[in-house]
């Protein structure tokens, strides 16, 4: 699988797209913002995109959603427990970055526990990781993990909002840390890094 980080927004949020060489299909995942440069991105590598994937809600991982779903005519899948939080994201958007934003559409499809994405000989497995947000996902390929905001380099998902849930989110993280040890984690702000490196450095050593 190959993986090209976009960093886009204002809070820095790690867009990425991930591909098969063979077949050049191709997932968005958490398009965060600058819908323009990411289609750019897209097209630049002769790619097909199949599916925008989102890891959460919160309006930095989906401001682009519309203008790629107008732009390639591709499904948005994510976790229907975040349905709330789109309904938010232009006011939020605004609030928090002072920007005026797209509506963010609802998702075409739920994305639950055990599901597979499949574009071309590639795959990504949902594996539900509630807390940060109710609805919050990671995606699993062997070796990989793309973690979202339930898990970055040094350091763990936010629960202070109203809807979190710190019990959940420890809950989620003693799941993804029972992957393999060698699984590299691109999180959703910040420097991808390693089960084997967050597990021992929170207190997980031993799973």
């Amino acid at each position: 699988m190959n993986i090209e980080i976009l960093v886009i927004g204002q809070l820095q949020t790690n867009c990425y797209l991930a591909w098969n060489d063979d077949s050049r299909e191709a997932v968005i995942i958490d398009p965060a913002d600058e819908g323009d440069f990411i289609i750019g991105k897209v097209r630049d590598k002769n790619l097909i995109p199949k599916f925008i994937l989102v890891t959460h809600g919160h309006f930095d991982h989906v401001l682009a959603v519309l203008e790629l779903k107008l732009a390639f005519n591709i499904p948005f899948l994510m976790n229907e427990r975040d349905k709330f939080l789109l309904k938010r994201s232009q006011n939020s958007a605004l609030y928090f970055s002072k920007i005026s934003a797209d509506p963010t559409p609802d998702p075409d499809r739920d994305l639950q526990e055990g599901q597979e994405i499949h574009f071309g000989k590639e795959s990504l497995k949902v594996i539900e990781t509630p807390g940060h947000t109710p609805g919050g996902i990671s995606l699993y390929s062997e070796g990989i993990l793309f973690s979202g905001d339930t898990l970055f380099a040094d350091g763990i998902g936010r629960t202070d909002l109203s809807y979190s849930s710190d019990k959940d989110l420890q809950t989620s993280l003693h799941k993804i840390f029972k992957l393999p040890d060698n699984t590299i984690v691109y999180p959703g702000h910040g420097l991808a890094t390693s089960i084997k490196r967050e597990k021992s450095l929170h207190g997980f050593s031993l799973l």
